[in-house]
């Protein structure tokens, strides 16, 4: 499947201020970039990073209107999951780089709820379907409400006022499986069909040795989802960090699927 993917962000800069995004999407076997662009309104120079695996734009506004768009054209390799395959790795022998995965972090209070996570999944078969199950309690335990939380939400306060949005559904999803043991990690992205338009966020968890996609909203399909990066959580892959004095006025998202005959035409303009 191929995609056209992107955003258009616009800012009142009320004084110099730097900006950091993390709005590009990720380069990986399973999704190829044929076309990319990124545009900002006044031009200004704009500085790209790989940090910690994720794509990092930054750059350094002046007092005005800032637009900035980003869009690229991704051809997603979907892999279907086989569920058999996915079981559980004892800790002693996870591989390194997987460890931090397990452990708590700043939204994701795993040792905050372990009694809850052996009380409603402990006695679950180890594997696929014990995540399946985590993310079906959430979906039909936590309600889908837009505004309902801030930027200091946190798994423990979602599984305590049973509201949220995306980024909530996937960091309790992460804290229950790390309270498990089972690593698992956050994951940002743009979604087809997703509505309201917006990015999106999700779970992986770590089975059979690789990562498995999970979403408890259900507000996406493997299939249909680029990813942008991964992190801990949210603190880690969020889409813009702001320093200075500034505001958002517009914020657009979108995620097109293309038919083969705008594949083709866009394939043949990039020659």
């Amino acid at each position: 499947m191929k995609f056209k993917t992107g955003c258009q962000l616009r800012y009142q800069v009320e004084q110099p201020s730097t900006l950091i995004f993390g709005i590009q999407v990720e380069k990986s076997s399973q999704q190829h970039i044929s076309q990319e662009t990124l545009s900002t309104d006044p031009a200004i120079e704009t500085e790209s990073q790989i940090v910690n695996g994720n794509r990092l734009l930054r750059l350094q506004a002046q007092p005005g209107t800032l637009n900035l768009r980003y869009e690229a054209i991704v051809e997603r390799n979907f892999v279907p999951v086989n569920p058999d395959e996915a079981i559980e790795t004892l800790a002693a022998d996870l591989p390194l780089d997987v460890l931090p995965y397990l452990f708590p972090s700043r939204y994701c209070q795993s040792d905050r709820l372990m009694r809850l996570a052996t009380a409603q999944f402990g006695d679950l078969k180890p594997g696929y379907d014990r995540v399946r199950a985590i993310a079906d309690w959430i979906f039909e335990n936590v309600t889908y409400l837009s505004g309902s939380t801030d930027s200091q939400t946190s798994a423990f306060d979602t599984v305590t006022e049973r509201t949220g949005v995306c980024r909530d559904f996937a960091h309790l999803g992460i804290a229950f499986c790390r309270a498990l043991t089972i690593p698992a990690r956050f994951v940002a992205g743009y979604a087809y069909q997703l509505q309201p338009p917006d990015f999106h966020a999700c779970f992986e968890a770590y089975l059979g040795n690789q990562w498995y996609w999970f979403d408890p909203t259900r507000l996406a399909r493997a299939e249909h989802f680029v990813r942008i990066g991964t992190g801990r959580d949210a603190a880690d892959v969020s889409f813009a960090n702001l320093f200075g004095v500034l505001r958002m006025e517009e914020m657009h998202v979108f995620s097109e699927l293309l038919s083969e005959e705008e594949s083709g035409a866009i394939e043949t303009s990039a020659a």
